[in-house]
């Protein structure tokens, strides 16, 4: 069953009902779908996209959990129902994350001699390990200023013209993988702050490259590869999620721990670190 438009109330077009469509959508499901997969009945899926039926908070949770929805977005469909928040949205350092903080920091001191960082999900960088300043460094003290006023964001680091794309060997490859994985990301996860990102940049891209990605050869992972004077790096990246967050922060942070795709790239970064004990 589903309503037509002119069964749809006005207020449909707005709050819960709206959040409930649009996210049904992004995930690719029918009403159908979404009833089958959260239990609940196609009718009251329906009534609720319509908003012909109020959801109960615990309603708001089960559907929201079905679609996989970020714990922001959940807190936004219950203001909009008229509930208060669930999920809090604490900083790192506050006292009650002080193990979520343990663990990344831990995380990425264990990733050393080889970068590792903990983005947000507009990809600001949250935190970095020496490895990962150390490569920054190579491109210029100044390099976060080039790009954004100080801001450590690794997409204005990959995408903006004064950032790190000059030095990229393999661009018409990387670039337009990162881009789609950004824009996908954006989408999925309701990344409006991503979204602002891509927005500023785009008018510094090249839609061309962007939109016709090179034939990459059937290797098991898409290497960076990047030249610095006569310095050859050539890495690939991990990405590392908190399975079971129930804190907008903890939710929303990606670990990103790029490894050698050489035995050069190897050597480089041990014989950094040990030059710096």
């Amino acid at each position: 069953m589903s309503l037509s438009n002119a069964e749809i109330r006005p207020e449909a077009e707005a709050g819960f009902p709206r959040h409930l469509r649009d996210w049904r959508q992004k995930r690719r499901l029918s009403q159908l779908d979404l009833a089958l997969a959260s239990g609940v009945s196609q009718r009251h899926v329906s009534f609720l996209e319509s908003g012909r039926a109020n959801p109960s908070r615990n309603m708001i949770l089960q559907l929201s959990e079905t679609l996989e929805v970020p714990l922001r977005d959940r807190n936004a469909w219950l203001t909009a129902a008229g509930f208060a928040p669930v999920f809090r949205t604490r900083t790192l350092d506050d006292p009650q994350m002080g193990q979520v903080l343990a663990a990344v920091q831990m995380m990425l001191s264990a990733h050393e001699p080889f970068p590792a960082i903990a983005l947000d999900r507009a990809w600001n960088v949250t935190l970095s390990n020496r490895s990962f300043d150390m490569l920054g460094a190579m491109l210029g003290d100044d390099i976060w200023e080039r790009i954004g006023g100080g801001r450590r964001n690794l997409m204005r680091l990959m995408f903006h013209p004064n950032g790190i794309r000059p030095f990229v060997t393999n661009w018409s490859a990387v670039g337009p993988f990162m881009w789609s994985r950004a824009q996908r990301e954006a989408e999925t996860l309701g990344g409006l702050e991503m979204q602002a990102v891509l927005d500023d940049l785009a008018p510094h891209q090249d839609f061309d490259v962007l939109w016709s990605a090179a034939d990459a050869a059937l290797v098991p992972v898409m290497p960076f590869q990047m030249q610095v004077g006569e310095l050859k790096i050539s890495m690939f990246a991990v990405v590392a999620t908190f399975g079971t967050a129930q804190d907008v922060t903890a939710d929303e942070l990606r670990i990103e721990t790029l490894f050698p795709a050489d035995p050069e790239t190897e050597a480089l970064f041990r014989g950094a670190a040990g030059s710096q004990r």
